[in-house]
């Protein structure tokens, strides 16, 4: 069953200027986009929201991915959005994507982050023991996050070794505000309807020379969810596109190295002053 109404995201706003619209991940919330929304909002008024399924925009409906799409654009009619710069991180860089070419006119530029339009993981079998360190680490690192103990004890040895490969305080400290209480609220019917994309072969590479505006794709090396090969891929699709790749890093990278991917994104608006202004793409 397929929920075809909009519905009306709860969305987190900061700041003031050219909209730019902030699409989490999976697990997420529009919260769990706070590395680029405190940043951001200084110069844009920043746009996180919820999508169906996740955070406070709670449904108990089966859905398709595609309903996230109708959302969105919901979202940016409500608020009066002409058009708007696009972040994506993972799922939400998919959607991204697909906004763009939905909504040509509306996308005036794409910052994508773990993403990749035919997403590609390496992520080894999953086993009791990394579900019992994870769970163990993420409680112990809820009650005192960035605990060096915890993080060398558990969280080394659970699945977050392979969310990130920086195992620093500072990381865990992100994990501890923004991936926890994110999880705990995402529904079973976004995960069915993610999973339900994935298992039918999702591939938008075709489509992607159609993304005419300036594209920013930024990829974890060692990321095993979306690998940054199938990132990079994407970016050779994408035809005004600029890529870069960090070592030592993975899913999680913009909570390993938040200045260096700040300051990346600084710099790719800086050469694209086009994306934040009133002339169309």
């Amino acid at each position: 069953m397929s929920a075809s109404q909009p519905l009306n995201l709860n969305v987190h706003v900061q700041g003031e200027g050219f909209p730019l619209l902030c699409l989490h991940g999976h697990p997420g919330s529009g919260s769990s986009m706070s590395v680029f929304t405190k940043h951001l909002s200084r110069r844009f008024q920043t746009l996180a929201p919820d999508l169906r399924g996740y955070g406070s925009s709670k449904t108990q409906v089966n859905f398709n991915m595609t309903d996230h799409l109708g959302d969105l654009e919901s979202l940016i009619d409500r608020f009066g959005v002409e058009r708007c710069l696009v972040l994506g991180w993972s799922l939400g860089g998919i959607l991204a994507m697909e906004l763009a070419l939905r909504l040509p006119h509306r996308v005036s530029g794409l910052i994508l982050i773990a993403t990749a339009a035919r997403p590609r993981g390496n992520h080894p079998p999953i086993s009791w023991e990394d579900n019992l360190y994870t769970g163990i680490a993420s409680i112990l690192n809820r009650l005192q996050p960035g605990w060096q103990w915890n993080i060398e004890t558990f969280g080394k040895r659970s699945l977050y070794r392979y969310l990130i490969q920086q195992h620093t305080p500072s990381a865990y400290n992100y994990l501890a505000a923004d991936a926890l209480s994110a999880y705990l609220k995402t529904s079973a019917a976004a995960t069915t309807a993610l999973n339900t994309a994935l298992r039918s072969g999702y591939n938008r590479l075709p489509d992607l020379p159609q993304i005419q505006c300036p594209s920013l794709v930024l990829a974890g090396e060692a990321d095993r969810h979306i690998t940054a090969e199938s990132s990079r891929e994407t970016a050779q699709h994408l035809p005004n596109c600029q890529f870069h790749s960090y070592p030592n890093t993975a899913h999680l990278f913009p909570w390993e190295i938040p200045a260096q991917v700040l300051a990346d994104i600084d710099r790719w608006l800086e050469l694209n002053p086009q994306v934040f202004n009133k002339v169309e793409c």
